[in-house]
């Protein structure tokens, strides 16, 4: 069976003429964003055009929406970059891979998420100093193995979908047969360090107990406790008013979550900076106990905007983004945390904001990009094109998709180039970055 894909939607793309200047849409983003972090934002950006790439879903988007569409509806993550997939641990505690990252999630064309992925791996390729054929083994290797993987899921019954699952003992089993013996032995130290992610571990960095009473410990301005942030008659006003929320949250999860959760006592909070793409965004620690300082949970609050795809793919169906977020996780991932849910509230600047509830650390992990050979990043892209296929195939139709896709390469051929193409236009963009800090027109956190 040949490919149905037509060259003009995973070919060579070009920015159209009337495109936006990308840093007029970069500080658009901005305008909802703590003001005093934007700087930050646009330091870790200009780290390389790989963390531009990464803090720049917006920018693709708006280049997205103008390509053609599959018409193929799938549940989209909206971020699938190659560093928003890792490690975590499932309800039943063994570790999975999957994607991790869903800010962005929204119902689209399949095709947005797989060129996203796609072009992640070539601005990486590029990044690391590889050459255009070393580059070009890792971004044919998204499409045929999302292209594969999607004609498998196709033969397979809809619950065999449904529950299909990458454990990172099945992942472990590969590596050891195809890898070198210096890698595997950075992979198994790698997972070691994941699986020891959890809260007693969290508690052991993030906490001091002054006086006998836990306090998260500050590093600003990456991580403010609350006791920083505001004078002690406000802060008891924003505790009160954070115990109320966790209560309030644990309404949206599952019964037997809830009663778990209902275990624990509101300890502490912090507000903390995360990610690339995210800084400037509201996000909390929050800090739980159960029956003494050796039963902690960690909790992460991490504020919901409107999905950077809406504006080209329409509202979302959810009035609240922090359950938006949740159950695109829910509907991608074959296994979710189960303290994941959502949250309204009044912050303290008396906006009505929404907000994402999950755990803190529990078994999270990520590829080191930095430290990838060719042939590791080519392996890594085959596990990120099957994974993200088994993502879609939960909410869309891989019959439809296989078929669409056929059996040649055409699809990887197409998508490669468009791989290349997008990244030299990330570059561009990056360089307009680069200039309008020199120049003034934005300001970036020095030394960070």
């Amino acid at each position: 069976m040949r490919s149905a894909v037509p060259r003009g939607v995973h070919g060579e793309w070009q920015p159209s003429p009337d495109r936006p200047d990308p840093v007029q849409l970069l500080e658009e983003q901005a305008r909802t964003r703590l003001p005093e972090l934007v700087p930050l934002r646009y330091s870790r950006m200009l780290v390389s055009p790989f963390t531009f790439f990464r803090g720049a879903a917006y920018l693709m988007a708006a280049d997205l929406a103008d390509t053609p569409r599959t018409g193929l509806t799938v549940q989209l993550c909206g971020d699938a970059h190659l560093s928003n997939f890792g490690t975590y641990a499932a309800p039943d505690r063994r570790l999975v891979f999957s994607l991790t990252d869903f800010d962005e999630t929204l119902p689209g064309p399949f095709e947005w998420d797989v060129k996203r992925l796609a072009a992640s791996f070539a601005v990486a390729g590029r990044d690391r100093g590889f050459d255009a054929e070393q580059r070009a083994v890792a971004n044919l290797a998204v499409g045929e193995s999302y292209r594969q993987a999607m004609r498998e899921l196709a033969r397979m019954r809809r619950l065999e979908v449904w529950y299909a699952r990458l454990d990172v003992e099945d992942l472990a089993a590969l590596v050891r047969k195809r890898m070198k013996p210096d890698q595997v032995k950075q992979f198994e130290k790698n997972m070691a360090k994941a699986r020891a992610k959890d809260s007693l571990k969290a508690f052991d960095k993030l906490v001091e107990v002054v006086d006998g009473r836990p306090r998260l410990i500050g590093d600003p301005p990456l991580v403010v406790p609350l006791e920083d942030l505001l004078p002690d008659h406000d802060r008891r006003d924003i505790e009160e008013g954070l115990q109320a929320l966790v209560r309030s949250y644990g309404s949206t999860l599952r019964t037997d979550h809830r009663k778990l959760l209902e275990g624990f006592h509101f300890a502490g909070a912090a507000r903390k900076v995360v990610g690339v793409g995210s800084v400037g965004t509201r996000a909390w620690i929050l800090l739980m106990l159960g029956n003494d300082v050796h039963d902690p949970l960690f909790l992460q609050a991490k504020e919901a905007e409107a999905s950077v795809l809406e504006p080209f793919l329409g509202p979302s169906t959810y009035e609240n983004h922090g359950q938006r977020v949740v159950e695109g996780q829910r509907t991608m991932q074959a296994a979710s945390d189960i303290f994941l849910g959502w949250i309204r509230t009044t912050g303290i600047d008396e906006q009505d904001r929404h907000f994402y509830v999950r755990q803190l650390w529990d078994g999270k992990g990520s590829a080191v990009v930095e430290a990838m050979s060719p042939s590791l990043l080519e392996r890594y892209a085959r596990l990120c094109g099957r994974t993200l296929a088994g993502a879609h195939a939960r909410s869309g139709d891989p019959v439809a998709i296989a078929a669409y896709l056929g059996s040649s390469d055409v699809f990887d051929q197409g998508l490669a180039v468009f791989a290349e193409t997008y990244a030299d236009q990330n570059e561009r963009d990056y360089a307009a970055l680069e200039a309008a800090v020199a120049s003034g027109r934005v300001e970036a956190a020095a030394g960070e």
